[in-house]
């Protein structure tokens, strides 16, 4: 333990079993970011197995009145319903004159939150899903790896598209990244009421390739009980499913990952309504140990 009472993750080797290093590479994440730990500890294989809390800076305080009006409600869809009204209400999203709207700024003016995860569910690659990427990027510190092509490389033209596209996502919008903080906050709170005991979820995702993924070194000497495993480096924010058979559909190999729940932004019963199929969890990234298979 640090002298300040705090655990000094930075001394936690990211291993796993066998001593061959699984940590999250530099060129995925950003020094700095705007939550209580930092991208390289967020992201790694460490955290998945031991994960905490994580807040984003300054959100519970800022939105102190919203949490303590939640915390008098004991019916889930009754503080979904004040959620929906706090949001509408303090961004102005039925008024947004009152949030400067004006006749030359109208073509994202109806961008909000909903649309954005809406937009996230029918193509993660355009417009929305690079606006979502790059909260994720800002809030967590974790850079995205994949936005319609692979971003491995700094400057290429497939990244400088990853940026036109955030910008566009962004231009002209109502505070939608802060609108996005609140979002991931009330879900963190959910959970907290709802399953204050759950560390982890397991979720699944379908894919035709393993080579869509960054794979890191593995287990020198492998569980045989665990012989489908693999560490992976997944992209800054990923789909996945609560319903094995649903992954199915989308895939010939089914990875199942151990989520922690801190790494939950928005799931499909948390606001009903928005995402309205496929048991679909939005789950930010970073590198997970996973478990595949083709059955």
């Amino acid at each position: 333990m640090r002298r300040d009472n705090r655990p000094d993750f930075c001394k936690t080797s990211d291993k796993i079993p066998g001593g061959n290093p699984a940590s999250l590479p530099r060129t995925a994440y950003l020094p700095i970011n705007r939550c209580n730990l930092p991208a390289v500890i967020l992201g790694s294989l460490t955290y998945q197995t031991h994960p905490v809390p994580l807040e984003l800076d300054g959100v519970r305080a800022l939105h102190r009145d919203l949490f303590a009006r939640l915390d008098a409600i004991s019916e889930t869809e009754c503080r979904a319903e004040v959620f929906r009204d706090y949001m509408t209400v303090h961004f102005r999203l039925e008024h947004l004159e009152e949030a400067g709207l004006t006749r030359t700024n109208t073509e994202r003016a109806n961008a909000n939150y909903m649309t954005m995860i809406c937009g996230w569910h029918f193509d993660s690659n355009e417009r929305e899903g690079a606006a979502m990427k790059g909260w994720v990027e800002s809030r967590f510190g974790l850079l995205p790896r994949y936005h319609g092509k692979t971003l491995r490389e700094a400057g290429s033209e497939a990244h400088r598209r990853y940026l036109e596209m955030r910008a566009q996502g962004l231009y002209g919008t109502n505070a939608l990244e802060a609108q996005l903080d609140i979002v991931y906050t009330y879900c963190q709170y959910e959970f907290a009421r709802q399953m204050p005991n759950t560390r982890h979820l397991t979720l699944y995702r379908g894919v035709n390739r393993l080579t869509e993924f960054e794979h890191l070194p593995e287990c020198a000497n492998p569980d045989p009980h665990r012989a489908g495993a693999r560490v992976l480096l997944f992209n800054n924010l990923n789909s996945l499913t609560s319903n094995r058979d649903r992954a199915d559909e989308f895939g010939d190999i089914i990875l199942t990952v151990e989520v922690p729940v801190a790494k939950i932004l928005f799931h499909c019963h948390l606001l009903p309504g928005i995402l309205r199929s496929e048991d679909e969890y939005l789950a930010i990234g970073g590198v997970y140990r996973v478990q595949c298979a083709t059955f």
